[in-house]
This record gives C-alpha cells, structure tokens and sequence, in this order.
C-alpha cells in the first residue's frame, strides 16, 4: 500500500484530483436538470456513482499515460515513479482492468444503457493509448495531438450527464452541446498550462508548449483559451437565466489570468506552477458557477 500511496502523492494526487473530478463529474448533472427545468439534485447514490466512475476515467487515462510515456520517460525522466521501479506497467495494466470492471459494474447497476456511452469512452480512450496509430506523426503535429486528445473531455461530460437525462428516461437537452464545447476549452487549458514552463525550469528531452513555441506566444494561447472558456461559460449560463454577479466573478478571473502571464512573460513569477495551478481553479470556479451554484440557488 505505501508503494501506491507514494504513486498517487507523485502522479495523481488524491485529494486534488478528487476535488476537481467532483466537480467536474457533478456538474454536467445538475447543468442537464437545469436544463430540463428540473432543477432537482441528484441522488446520493448518483452523486457517488457518477463520481467514482468519472475519477476511474480519468485514472485510466493517467495509466495511460504511463505506458505511452515509457520510453521518453526512461531516458530524460528516469526520477518518475515507473522508470525507477517504484510500480511496474504490468501493476498499472491490471489496476487499469480492476477500474474497467468496476465502472461496467456500476454503470450496469445505475442503468444498463449506460454502458453503451461507456463504451464509447473506452473506445477513444483506446484510440489516445495507441496514439490514433500514427504517433510520430502526431508528435510532429503538437497541435493535432492536443485537439485530439482533448476530445475525450467532452466525451467524459457527456457519460457524466447521462446519469441524469438518460437514467431519468429523457432525451438529451439540446443545450449541452455549448457545455460539451465548454469542457473542450476548459481540457486545453489545463494541458496547456501544465505545459507551460519558465526558461531556466525547461528539462532537456521534455517537449513543452513554452519549449517548442516560446514563452510569449504559448502563454498568449492559454490567455485565450481562458478568453474563450468565460464566452463560452456566459453563454452555458445564459441558457439558465443567471444573475449578473455570477459573470462578474468570471471577469475577476480573466483579470487574474492576464496578470499571471503579465508576469509569466517578464520571468517574474517564482513557480510556474501558478499558471498550472490557476488552470485548476478556473475549472473548478467555472464548474461551480454553470452547475452546482445554479442549482443551489434554485433548490434555496
């Protein structure tokens, strides 16, 4: 047990995933009963559910990741948990399988039907594994590969708000078409400013946004991408008919994402995890603001 514990403390931290997955996964609930005029809160038992399986989703792209990683990671990354011995793939494969079991087997007992957009999850998620078949062309096509890995994020969120129109017997609501657009954005935001790094922190081998493009116009990119991801919040919060104050918060935000890379730019910054770590908290605020507070403010 202590050998995973170490694992998940280096490359998935718990209680940091956990908060930003709840989040996340709750959110395309209580959106799609906003947007059926519902406005009821899901079950506990949905709530549980619909958390684990989306935590178990993003942990099976993590292991993903680890076996894609393998090889890059033995030569210019020998201090990371899997090239220094600490878990085998072998450990991580069979983890990725006990996963699998356990989402069919709560996706069959919420709602059978479920399983098919599992499925297709599974199936993408297969596709990203195996770098769609052609991985040195996609690591020529920096850009390709982001906007194709980043289409899983839209996929997750609509497995996730199935457990509201679909085990409820309705049809999906047209409207989460512009939260499904959201959460693309939002999935670029965070690749991208995990990927952002300041000049005297880049690691030879490591291919980064701010390596390959320069600091000024790959922090420019995240800058509108975080542009883009409050339109598109205003617009998925428009369609429920939301106050004000709520957008002002986003605008707080854009404020606050300029100056951090005001400062990214100049190499003022002591970490660049700022820039890592504001891409979190825009997720989880702007999660907040077009699910679960609307619905808060509705029940109460």
């Amino acid at each position: 047990m202590m050998v995973w514990w170490q694992y998940q403390q280096e490359r998935f931290p718990l209680i940091v995933n956990s908060l930003l997955i709840f989040v996340f996964s709750l959110s395309a609930v209580c959106y799609s009963s906003l947007l059926r005029s519902s406005g009821s809160w899901p079950s506990f038992l949905v709530t549980v559910i619909v958390f684990i399986s989306c935590f178990l989703i993003f942990l099976e792209l993590r292991i993903a990741d680890e076996f894609k990683d393998y090889a890059e990671d033995l030569k210019y990354r020998p201090y990371r948990p899997v090239p220094r011995g600490l878990v085998t793939l072998k450990a991580l494969g069979n983890l990725a399988l006990i996963s699998m079991f356990l989402q069919l087997m709560l996706a069959f007992y919420i709602e059978p039907k479920l399983i098919l957009i599992l499925l297709m999850v599974w199936a993408y998620w297969g596709l990203m594994w195996r770098e769609f078949f052609v991985p040195l062309w996609l690591k020529n096509h920096p850009i390709i590969y982001l906007l194709s890995h980043m289409l899983i994020m839209p996929l997750i969120h609509f497995y996730a708000s199935a457990f509201d129109w679909l085990i409820l017997g309705f049809q999906m609501p047209s409207g989460l078409f512009w939260f499904f657009a959201l959460s693309f954005v939002n999935g670029i935001i965070v690749e991208i400013g995990r990927k952002l790094r300041l000049s005297h922190h880049e690691e030879t081998g490591v291919d980064t946004y701010s390596s390959r493009y320069g600091i000024q116009k790959a922090s420019r990119v995240w800058l509108v991408m975080i542009v883009v991801s409050a339109l598109l919040a205003y617009k998925v919060i428009s369609m429920i008919e939301m106050g004000f104050w709520v957008n002002s918060v986003l605008l707080i935000g854009l404020f606050i994402a300029y100056w951090l890379v005001r400062r990214f730019q100049a190499q003022e910054l002591k970490s660049d995890k700022a820039i890592e770590w504001f891409s979190g908290i825009w997720i989880i605020i702007v999660y907040f603001l077009v699910g679960f507070f609307p619905l808060l403010r509705r029940l109460f």
